[in-house]
């Protein structure tokens, strides 16, 4: 009996944690900005290089600063700029969840952590006074 209850015990924990909902985080999407990512070439009698640009987007979390390219550069699709947004962050990429509900990939380029007085780490330690 002990050995059927343990093991009902063990699978409902083993379902729990199965089908736990993905934790999302907020974040604003500050701007977007077009970067050089790379140059095409066309063959010819002459070959011509151009640049190619990619979007390239700085999306403000609580405490981190990132900036995110789209995953599928042929098919980007725009964000709006000063809209909250939410993600969470899957293996190497940022999966990324607008207000139509679709998640879409995007690549995590660079992360700095926020420096403005609006976090608690940053707010500076003044000393009151009177001690």
């Amino acid at each position: 009996m002990r050995s059927k209850f343990a093991l009902c015990v063990v699978f409902s924990l083993a379902s729990a944690a199965w089908g736990q909902p993905k934790a999302y985080q907020t974040g604003k999407v500050m701007q977007m900005d077009s970067v050089q990512c790379g140059t095409s070439e066309k063959d010819g009698k002459n070959k011509k290089t151009s640049e190619v640009l990619c979007q390239e987007y700085v999306l403000q979390a609580d405490n981190v600063v990132y900036h995110i390219r789209p995953v599928d550069a042929k098919h980007p699709v725009l964000l709006p700029v000063g809209n909250q947004a939410q993600f969470r962050m899957e293996k190497d990429k940022m999966m990324l969840k607008l207000e139509d509900g679709k998640e879409r990939q995007y690549l995590v380029v660079s992360m700095t952590p926020r420096t403005d007085a609006s976090t608690a780490e940053a707010a500076p330690y003044r000393l009151n006074h009177l001690q």
